[in-house]
């Protein structure tokens, strides 16, 4: 089973030979593509422009958002699958741009691909 991390966009790589995903719609702002190390960007995964912008970071519509985006990945599920065997064994690591380590799409998204193994 492949290990699944989430790490912010900002911080330096904390698991050495991962395969590597952006998984924003947007590139993190002020970073140069050249200094993030990256195997893909899967913008296709990441949470609709429209959910995005009602989220706004805001924690109390957390529970919402969460369950809005796991609707949305269910439309996924192939693009998914295909990231998990790109991983292969090594670990995969989702790269995040948000603030909020603990409330973000990467989050979602982990929990979400955890549940098709």
């Amino acid at each position: 089973m492949t290990a699944i991390h989430c790490e912010r966009a900002y911080d330096a790589p904390a698991h050495k030979g991962a395969y590597r995903v952006l998984v924003d719609r947007l590139w993190p702002r002020g970073i140069k593509k050249e200094d993030l190390p990256l195997d893909d960007w899967l913008k296709t995964v990441a949470p609709s422009s429209d959910l995005r912008k009602w989220f706004n970071h805001e924690v109390d519509k957390w529970p919402e958002f969460r369950k809005r985006y796991l609707s949305e990945l269910s439309d996924h599920k192939a693009e998914l699958k295909e990231l998990l065997e790109k991983a292969g064994k090594k670990p995969l690591v989702l790269i995040f741009a948000a603030k909020d380590a603990d409330h973000n799409n990467a989050v979602v998204l982990k929990e979400y691909l955890q549940s098709l193994k």
